[in-house]
């Protein structure tokens, strides 16, 4: 296996290096043994380009290899069910605004999905919901030996490549998560205290896995699991045809990264007997266009797992978990406004989980294409009905990728009623610092409005500091001149609604 491996590094380096992409190390452990079959520090390079560094314990930017691990936490503490919407739209928190790597928003997306795609935006607004400072703890837990600072240090940054660690740390947390969920299957729904070990060079050593205990030790094992289901859904990039070597019949739970700057490209991936971890870049830390952890590191991953045998899949620990009803559009639990329920089976903290926040009953009229209420309408003719609803911003990019989704009916004209909290800021966010450009011309661009309403017929009237602006329909959006100095944005529409954003205008 260690030959082969070096094989395919020498490959895999004889390619990149066109691109002065110059390092590569990658290690491979049996998850049942927790014994190393694989080492390779580093790739056949020159000296010039620090052949003789071992990368695989070195601190390195994470980039996005962290997510599976604020996802699981959440998962176990019960915040999170995997097919739960998350909020994935335009987001500021101060100064930091995180975006996808595509620049683009779904609206909403199921935390599965979004995990899957290593979405930004939704896993920083999962991290901010669910506590920085209790992944932080998770993560100390694992003992991560690089991450050294507190958690306001790295910030919300924590969970997108703001901390640093090392291959082995890393590939030594998913082998004693794998582990964990087959020892569970094993010894009869209980847990090995010492699960979370050091792996071992040596051919000869036998890990000492501890007593059992009915404790989980860090993760209960439905949470690891739910989380390598998610992970197992990854789609692979960029066709088959560029993964020759990929056996499709294998089941794995894979996770890429990329750091900053394009420094790092990480990939790791598990089945049920073992563990792979790959690490591509300049051992100096130089970034190169293209060094991201899809495109150059997973290649090797699956060329390393092309060599191993297959593995069954795990086994699902049925002691912890059970089956629910599931909202089909939401992902939370069930209410009784969800009209359609599936059965699921969660972890058992997912109990506590919130319930569906987006079906209200609304009352509409016999056709169902407007509000009604019994200022317009005989009380027998008022049809009660479950609505799926989102609130703006998220339905505003929400509905351009579902096309069946059905935005709340407006009032019938004669009928006395407003909705309320139905608009939100698209742009400017709030307490966001705005830089406006000089054109060609020497002019000052204006500063361009939006915000979202879910009325499309409602008259939206702007004020600047109590200045009135105009008013305009549908996404209202239009530009204003503004100085550089800092402005209280008022919107308000013809229901009464309100709403205020803080910004500072800058040249």
């Amino acid at each position: 296996m260690q030959n082969q491996t070096n094989l395919i590094v020498n490959n895999h380096y004889n390619q990149l290096k066109n691109n002065e992409i110059f390092n590569i190390s990658v290690l491979v452990l049996n998850i049942n043994t927790r014994q190393v079959l694989t080492y390779v520090g580093n790739s056949k390079t020159t000296r010039i380009n620090q052949k003789d560094v071992d990368v695989i314990d070195k601190p390195r930017s994470t980039g996005s290899i962290l997510k599976p691990f604020l996802y699981t936490a959440m998962l176990d503490s019960g915040d999170l069910l995997p097919n739960m919407l998350v909020a994935d739209v335009p987001t500021n928190f101060g100064s930091y605004h995180p975006e996808n790597f595509d620049k683009k928003y779904a609206g909403a997306i199921s935390a599965k999905l979004a995990l899957s795609k290593s979405l930004n935006v939704p896993t920083v607004r999962m991290l901010q919901s669910f506590g920085l400072e209790k992944f932080h703890d998770y993560l100390q837990k694992l003992e991560l030996r690089d991450l050294k600072k507190d958690p306001n240090y790295y910030g919300l940054t924590l969970a997108l490549g703001g901390a640093e660690s090392n291959l082995w740390d890393l590939c030594k947390s998913y082998a004693s998560m794998a582990s964990t969920v087959n020892h569970y299957s094993e010894n009869s729904s209980r847990y090995f205290k010492n699960e979370f070990c050091e792996p071992t060079f040596y051919a000869d050593q036998k890990i000492d896995f501890g007593e059992k205990s009915s404790e989980k030790i860090i993760f209960d094992a439905a949470s690891i699991y739910l989380t390598f289901e998610s992970l197992k859904d990854v789609n692979r990039p960029n066709a088959d045809q560029n993964w020759e070597f990929f056996d499709a019949s294998k089941q794995i739970a894979w996770k890429t990264g990329t750091s900053f700057g394009f420094r790092d490209a990480w990939a790791i991936g598990t089945t049920k007997d073992y563990v792979v971890g790959v690490w591509v870049g300049n051992a100096d830390g130089e970034g190169r266009p293209g060094l991201v952890g899809v495109q150059a590191a997973a290649p090797i991953l699956f060329d390393v797992f092309d060599k191993l045998p297959n593995s069954t899949w795990f086994e699902k620990p049925f002691d912890e978990m059970t089956e629910i009803e599931i909202c089909a559009q939401s992902g939370y639990r069930a209410t009784q406004n969800c009209e359609d329920k599936s059965l699921e089976f969660v972890q058992n903290a997912g109990l506590k989980a919130a319930p569906c926040p987006y079906h209200v009953l609304v009352n509409v009229d016999a056709s169902e294409n407007y509000q009604v209420n019994t200022s317009c309408e005989q009380l027998e003719n008022i049809k009660q009905k479950s609505w799926f609803v989102l609130p703006p911003l998220m339905e505003y990019y929400y509905k351009d990728k579902n096309p069946f989704y059905k935005p709340l009916p407006k009032f019938r004209n004669d009928c006395l009623g407003a909705a309320k909290n139905a608009m939100k800021f698209i742009y400017p966010t709030e307490k966001s610092t705005i830089f406006l450009p000089k054109n060609f011309d020497g002019k000052k661009n204006e500063l361009v409005l939006k915000v979202a309403h879910a009325n499309s017929e409602a008259i939206l009237y702007w004020y600047v500091d109590s200045k009135y602006l105009g008013s305009t329909k549908e996404l209202h959006e239009f530009g204003v001149d503004l100085n550089t100095g800092n402005y209280l944005i008022s919107a308000t529409d013809n229901f009464g609604n309100e709403i205020h954003q803080q910004i500072t205008v800058k040249e």
